[in-house]
């Protein structure tokens, strides 16, 4: 985030790491104001659901990603 600040392209969104848990997500959401949120795998309903009836616009973004079972 410290480059991205620096780089004045911190509103421009950045990739959070899938290995985070959930307290964590929703903690960083919080803690950086986002007013988008895109979930691209995992819980990715769930979290994007919760996150919206937070106020914060939020939807799941389905990508390939390889070694993931499709639905």
């Amino acid at each position: 985030m410290r480059g991205n600040r620096r780089r004045r392209g911190f509103d421009r969104g950045f990739v959070l790491s899938d290995h985070a848990d959930w307290p964590d997500l929703l903690r960083t959401v919080k803690d950086t104001r986002a007013q988008r949120v895109l979930v691209t795998h995992g819980y990715m309903e769930p979290l994007a659901r919760y996150l919206r009836e937070q106020g914060v616009d939020a939807a799941p973004l389905a990508t390939p990603f390889e070694g993931e079972a499709e639905d």
